[in-house]
């Protein structure tokens, strides 16, 4: 009998394995509670893997051996979906943000982000720092919000791009940009800077987080995890690190 239980534990370990997620780089903090909660409680240990979702989708589209997919925009999973890669009927919006403006902590300051474009005088001189907004979701959102309020124009040559949002923040951090377009969430994570101002909810709606599991990646591990995410736990671990629901 007891032949028959170390066998069994021994099958039970053989079977266990990494599931690799490939999410936003805006998610460090909240996915690595998540691993860390599912990795306690399951056989299978959860890999996060982060960069920018643009970075993360075309790396997936080049072969990178992910197994789930957590992006920053509707675009990039859109972009692997049409290509085959993406199961659609795993596919589900999970998780909101929003846009707020960041500076130093040391030059703490409040302001009024509207049309008119006295927050920009109020700012001073310097560079922005943001979200490639080419290629980068945080980017593109900011990009919109600023068209939005009409100062698309007169602040674009002040922006200094990034490769995400965590890297746009770190300029700030560094004292290397006055300020930055950042998500509320990276906000919250950082103690170097604060928050000068939010963008209008109107202007910055549509901030999404879609989750997919990759073609051909359904097996018993990846579906645990793929649930796990989507679940009652993490979804509570998110919205502690200020992430709304999708």
């Amino acid at each position: 009998m007891c032949f028959v239980f170390v066998l069994m534990v021994a099958a039970a370990t053989a079977q266990a394995r990494d599931v690799t997620v490939f999410a936003a780089a805006s998610l460090a903090d909240a996915m690595a509670a998540v691993a860390k909660s599912f990795s306690v409680q399951s056989v299978h240990r959860m890999k996060v893997v982060l960069a920018g979702s643009s970075t993360l989708a075309r790396q997936i589209e080049a072969g990178a051996d992910a197994d789930l997919f957590l992006s920053a925009d509707e675009a990039w999973m859109s972009y692997l979906e049409e290509r085959g890669l993406v199961d659609p009927m795993s596919r589900q919006r999970l998780l909101t943000n929003s846009l707020v403006l960041v500076v130093p902590k040391a030059r703490s300051k409040s302001l009024q982000i509207t049309a008119d474009d006295k927050w920009l005088e109020e700012l001073g001189k310097g560079r922005i720092a943001v979200g490639d907004p080419e290629h980068v979701p945080v980017g593109k959102y900011a990009m919109s919000a600023l068209q939005a309020l009409d100062v698309w124009a007169r602040v674009q040559q002040r922006l200094a791009p990034s490769l995400h949002t965590r890297a746009a923040l770190a300029w700030v951090e560094r004292g290397e940009a006055v300020a930055a377009i950042v998500y509320a969430t990276d906000a919250r994570a950082s103690r170097a800077v604060v928050v000068a101002g939010q963008f209008p909810v109107t202007k910055s709606a549509g901030i999404a987080y879609p989750i997919g599991r990759l073609v051909g990646k359904d097996d018993d591990a990846v579906e645990a995890a793929y649930k796990f995410i989507v679940g009652v736990e993490a979804r509570g671990i998110f919205r502690q690190h200020g992430f709304g629901g999708g």
